[in-house]
């Protein structure tokens, strides 16, 4: 896992020193020619730290529309899908998506190769439900407020956001990918006619233990 974790921080300095900062995930993603035990983050199992939230809240769909940001395989499309939601699931790979509707072709997912800064004008304000993981962490710091303000407008009024992240104290200062966020960095949501409903920190297994942000939102 380190020798991959070390690609992704090359891959990630290559494309940005191209002017493309999310070019890397397509390099990634054809460079794991169909193992996932290449991508650091694809377990194929949805993320825990959402799961135990879940769970905790008795989380339901009751067929409202979800969007999942940069789903990767689709791992936590499927947990919304399984628990009654209607999901819409993007990412920037073409890869990651043709990957994602293979694992996931039982389903009724609607999967999307799209750019978050550059998405379907039609989701603007279109999801009841909006799951972020693990997305803004790996774009650079200097891209977070336009990261938060783009996942920001796929929210319809009254629709909940949820966001997973690496944690970090707002006096520390991030020092590599992937960048951790801080509570200062999440109040942008709130410039974004965003209300907290939950906020939650757990650890992960790693040691030292990282501290997870699992955090909820409603659009006001």
């Amino acid at each position: 896992m380190d020798e991959i974790r070390e690609r992704v921080k090359q891959l990630a300095a290559e494309f940005g020193g191209k002017d493309d900062p999310t070019g890397w995930f397509e390099a990634l993603y054809r460079e794991a020619a169909g193992d996932h035990g290449r991508i650091p983050w694809a377990d194929l199992e949805p993320n825990r730290f959402f799961v135990e939230y879940a769970e905790k809240i008795g989380l339901k769909g009751d067929d409202r529309t979800a969007l999942v940001v940069g789903c990767g395989l689709g791992d936590d499309a499927r947990y919304l899908y399984e628990r009654g939601f209607r999901v819409t699931a993007f990412d920037i790979s073409p890869t990651a998506i043709e990957w994602a509707r293979r694992l996931h072709r039982d389903t009724d997912i609607r999967f999307f190769t799209a750019d978050l800064f550059d998405p379907p004008k039609e989701w603007f304000g279109a999801f009841e439900f909006v799951l972020e993981i693990y997305t803004i962490q790996p774009l650079p710091l200097g891209l977070r407020p336009r990261v938060i303000d783009a996942i920001a407008n796929f929210a319809a009024l009254d629709g909940r956001l949820v966001v997973v992240a690496r944690g970090r104290p707002d006096d520390d200062e991030p020092t590599e990918l992937p960048w951790p966020l801080s509570r200062r960095d999440l109040a942008r949501f709130a410039e974004n006619g965003f209300r907290e409903l939950a906020f939650e920190e757990m650890l992960d297994d790693e040691d030292p233990p990282v501290p997870r942000f699992v955090v909820e939102y409603r659009k006001y």
